[in-house]
């Protein structure tokens, strides 16, 4: 199934019933516009909802809140946070192709970095000169980290660089101190793993599976604390396995490389270094965003490779930090 069709399979329920997740559904040019959290309230729930819609259907995200799910290796058995879960068994398409925010808008004042299946309709990020996966559908559906909504002009472009109908489009728009818009940032823990792989030279075919871990922090108002927040708990607290095949020399070869601690930067709160960088992501060290953890499972050898470790210290500073 097109990742489009997975992302609409995936919208259908919340179309049926908005109320039920706090939206409201407007027309922009022709392109139906869901504000999952601008004006609109949004929830938890929504996150969830817009993480598996992010994934094009092919992974799926859950929010645990009793702290009691059952996490890899058991090494976050006593987490004080709810945790974001998410699990995929096709995380190159899910991921890279889709759920990475890899699109970047920045017309007339209006800034968001975009994801989800639209990415592969338009198709030109480099990153899918290595993973393909491109894709030509007849509708569409992309997701936008914005505290606005996006002008007509934005619409335009999208429905042009896709070559499709505006009305062919639907976007979802939440800002990042949102309900929906942390649980969706927090449900990338087991992206940030596969780009800082594809980051690092990996073989991303070698890849079966993933499952990934990372702490909710809790809400607030404020835009850039829930962008510190957010960031810490992947960088500092997220825990990944990924499912693999082939040898495992290269695996303890690339392992140290691909968690966050592998950074120059690793040990400052994300915060921090943002506004050392003028609020630039691109402006910050790329080895940074990566998992805490990430555990390799060798599917053929029946070895286990884990490299990193969680910082609760540090969660702990970002996640009561009032600025």
């Amino acid at each position: 199934m097109p990742l489009s069709d997975g992302a609409a399979a995936c919208l259908h329920d919340l179309l049926r019933q908005p109320e039920q997740y706090h939206v409201s559904i407007g027309d922009c040019s022709g392109t139906r516009i869901i504000d999952c959290g601008v004006q609109s309230r949004g929830s938890a729930s929504l996150g969830v909802l817009m993480a598996d819609i992010a994934m094009g259907g092919r992974g799926k995200a859950t929010l645990d809140i009793t702290r009691d799910m059952e996490v890899p290796a058991s090494l976050w058995p006593t987490c004080p946070w709810p945790l974001v879960h998410v699990h995929s068994d096709d995380p190159v398409s899910a991921c890279l192709a889709s759920q990475y925010a890899g699109w970047k808008i920045d017309q007339n004042n209006y800034k968001a970095m975009a994801s989800g299946p639209i990415r592969a309709a338009i198709g030109k990020e480099k990153i899918y000169e290595t993973i393909g996966r491109q894709e030509q559908p007849n509708l569409t559906i992309g997701l936008l980290e914005a505290n606005k909504m996006p002008p007509e002009t934005v619409c335009r472009e999208l429905a042009a660089l896709t070559g499709l109908p505006t009305h062919a489009i639907t976007l979802l728009v939440a800002a990042a101190e949102s309900p929906a818009g942390m649980v969706q940032i927090v449900a990338r823990s087991l992206e940030t793993a596969l780009h800082q792989l594809y980051e690092c030279g990996f073989d991303l075919e070698r890849i079966v599976r993933g499952v990934a871990i990372a702490p909710l922090p809790p809400e607030t108002q404020e835009t850039l604390i829930a962008v510190g927040r957010t960031n810490d708990s992947i960088l500092y607290g997220s825990v990944v396995q990924l499912d693999v095949t082939g040898d495992d020399c290269s695996l303890e070869k690339i392992g140290a490389q691909a968690v966050s601690s592998h950074s120059v930067l690793h040990g400052t709160l994300f915060l921090e270094l943002f506004k050392q960088a003028n609020l630039d992501f691109y402006a910050l060290d790329t080895a940074l965003f990566a998992p805490a953890i990430l555990e390799f499972k060798n599917l053929d050898s029946g070895r286990h490779h884990r490299f990193g470790s969680i910082s609760p210290d540090i969660l702990e500073m970002s996640f009561s930090a009032t600025h």
